[in-house]
């Protein structure tokens, strides 16, 4: 008996041990990752945005901070190459840089416009909010996910094709826009971010957005 009983359990063991390893990782929800995400104000996160041209032979690195003081208000502060400031709140952009500062209406910049709805939206929570700037589609699992969103109003569509936000659990860790002409920017986020601190090769940063 005292033979049979460990050979019965180590049976057991690796019976149970392949079930798990079978068992397929549980498909992410657009309503699961919309909650993860969510953060009330005020908040801020590190950025490193990469922005490809046909014209230069790495893309164009520029790093800051996204911050939001207030629910209404998204602030882009950029630290380098240059030094810029640019405030959205309510239905203008304020873009300032040193001691000189305008003032612009996002009619002229849907694409600033979807930034701020889609920012607020995802910052707060608002699902319905999203969905009214933007068509959802999530694919992935909760380890490793991808929420697209397709901008439904015709100026920004004009311009943006697609956002595409890449996460991990409840990390949001890179934005790719892919607009209508020209190629794919990245923003590259909080874990992302920190990944990028040093590194320099294009394909390696690129890679930063979607892996880890």
């Amino acid at each position: 008996m005292r033979s049979i009983l460990p050979a019965l359990l180590l049976t057991t063991l690796v019976a149970t041990t392949a079930t798990l390893r079978a068992a397929p990782p549980e498909a992410v929800e657009a309503g699961w990752i919309l909650q993860r995400l969510a953060r009330p104000a005020p908040m801020r996160t590190a950025f490193v945005e990469l922005r490809g041209s046909r014209l230069l032979k790495t893309p164009l690195r520029i790093e800051g901070e996204y911050q939001r003081p207030h629910e209404d208000v998204l602030v882009r502060q950029v630290r380098a190459p240059y030094a810029e400031t640019s405030t959205i709140r309510g239905g203008s952009v304020t873009i300032a840089r040193g001691a000189s500062a305008k003032t612009y209406s996002l009619d002229r910049a849907p694409e600033l416009a979807g930034l701020q709805a889609s920012f607020g939206a995802l910052l707060s929570g608002d699902r319905a909010l999203l969905e009214r700037h933007f068509r959802m589609a999530s694919t992935g699992t909760r380890e490793r996910w991808t929420l697209r969103l397709t901008p439904r109003e015709k100026a920004m569509a004009a311009r943006v094709r697609e956002l595409a936000l890449h996460g991990r659990g409840a990390e949001l860790r890179c934005i790719e826009t892919h607009p209508v002409k020209g190629d794919v920017q990245r923003t590259l986020l909080a874990g992302a971010a920190r990944d990028a601190a040093g590194v320099r090769d294009a394909t390696a940063l690129a890679a930063l957005c979607t892996t880890r």
